[in-house]
């Protein structure tokens, strides 16, 4: 069982009926914006994680340097 055309029509009707002419653009800029700063937090969120991961990897890679070293001056003494 789909929406009909009369369906969508009788629930605009309402809309309209309820929030009036000027209210509806008001409702849907603010829509739109809160769309826009979600869209903007998750871009920012995932460029937090890889600047994360990329600093975990580099201390990762300095740990494993250091104890290399730190086993060869082992091994040579």
């Amino acid at each position: 069982m789909g929406v009909s055309t009369w369906q969508i029509v009788v629930i605009l009707l309402v809309v309209l009926l309820l929030f009036g002419g000027k209210k509806i653009p008001e409702l849907a800029s603010g829509l739109g914006k809160g769309i826009k700063n979600f869209k903007d937090a998750v871009k920012e969120g995932e460029e937090t994680d890889i600047k994360t991961t990329e600093k975990t990897d580099k201390i990762e890679n300095q740990t494993t340097t250091a104890n290399s070293t730190t086993k060869e001056q082992e091994k040579n003494a």
